[in-house]
């Protein structure tokens, strides 16, 4: 132990401001397997995960709170929250609002076209406040449960929105050619004045999140990810209710397959607009490579640390995203034994250091 803490002193990491790099030197396998990534005061660091000394063990502190607690805590996160998601709450309302109507309106009147896009409204109404919920939940701090936060709830969402708009984009293509299969060479007008009250409702959405305007969009943080989900959910809803009234138009002035065309387009736009966020969120649930560090890079520093001649083996060096631009990394380093591994840990550090790696958890083990 005073082996460990002298060098952690050395690194810099007596404050505990500076958690990029940790080790377990493990004399033998007989011992516990246990690399360890803990500031010496045990506080909060500035990515805000949980630390022991931060929460002193009680009963009151190890009980899950009540259901109804935590999503009156949510209600009162979205009353006091930023911006985007008190724009997200006034969108949702207006798409409750309209599908009810457009539900009941169908209902009544016996036209089955109103009745399904209603449908279709309620389960993106469902993403969307499935969206607002995490913008609200993952403001909450790291604690003994969930030990690195809920940010990466963020990422979820914006994987969920992802995939509803995939499916989306099948269910229009599978509808583009059911119309052809069936020659329908009339639309249902009715189905017009919902796409265009659709249509006004979603341009609101596309305006309160039009800063994230964009395809490829560069990810700093979760929250970016999340917010371009919605994004995204708006603008393909707009784009499918634009192509219903330009397959009305067309139709209207002797265009044969007018709305085979209309929804075949619709159907590539939507999974091409979808299909880089589907990538990257999936990439980070399934914790691949840091796409942000080239495989060569990460490959030729392991090269480095072991033609080290006091390095016998590097083995299971894993690197992952935990968050959009916040990569993680642990290997294990056998060096000969007698060997002061400081000089190598020293090295491996500046190593991945530089190329970005922030959360680095080393193991040294004697050959």
């Amino acid at each position: 132990m005073d082996s460990l803490s002298s060098i952690n002193g050395d690194f810099g990491f007596d404050g505990g401001t500076d958690r990029r790099f940790a080790f377990s030197r493990q004399a033998s396998f007989q011992q516990p397997h246990t690399p360890i990534d803990i500031p010496a005061h045990g506080h909060y660091d500035h990515h805000h995960y949980w630390s022991p000394r931060d929460d002193k063990p009680s009963a009151a502190s190890l009980q899950r709170s009540s259901l109804s607690s935590f999503v009156f805590s949510v209600f009162r996160s979205v009353r006091s929250g930023h911006r985007y998601m008190k724009r997200l709450f006034l969108m949702i309302s207006l798409n409750v609002a309209y599908s009810t109507a457009e539900l009941l309106t169908g209902l009544f009147t016996g036209r089955v076209g109103l009745v399904s896009d209603a449908v279709h409204l309620t389960f993106g109404c469902g993403l969307l406040t499935f969206s607002l919920f995490v913008m609200a939940a993952s403001r909450k701090k790291a604690d003994r449960e969930y030990t690195y936060g809920y940010k990466r709830l963020e990422v979820l969402s914006a994987f969920t929105n992802a995939l509803f708009l995939l499916f989306m984009s099948f269910s229009l293509a599978v509808e583009a050619l059911h119309a052809f299969i069936q020659d329908e060479s009339e639309h249902k007008h009715y189905l017009i004045v919902s796409a265009v009250t659709n249509l006004f409702v979603n341009l609101v959405g596309v305006w309160f999140f039009r800063n994230y305007a964009r395809i490829n969009l560069t990810y700093r943080n979760a929250e970016d990810m999340n917010n371009h989900s919605v994004f995204l959910h708006v603008v393909a809803d707009s784009i499918r209710s634009a192509g219903l009234i330009l397959a009305s138009w067309l139709l209207s002035i002797g265009v044969q397959n007018a709305e085979v065309l209309c929804l075949g387009l619709v159907s590539v736009a939507v999974f091409m607009l979808v299909l880089p966020l589907f990538r990257a969120t999936g990439g980070i649930l399934l914790q691949m490579a840091p796409p942000s560090i080239p495989t060569t890079a990460l490959n030729k520093c392991l090269r480095q640390i072991s033609s080290r001649e006091d390095v016998m083996e590097v083995s299971l060096a894993r690197f992952w995203e935990l968050l959009p631009g916040h990569v993680f990394g642990s290997l294990i380093v056998q060096v000969k034994k007698g060997t002061n591994d400081r000089p190598i840990l020293e090295f491996v550090h500046g190593l991945f250091h530089d190329l970005g790696v922030q959360d680095l958890t080393v193991q040294t083990d004697d050959a």
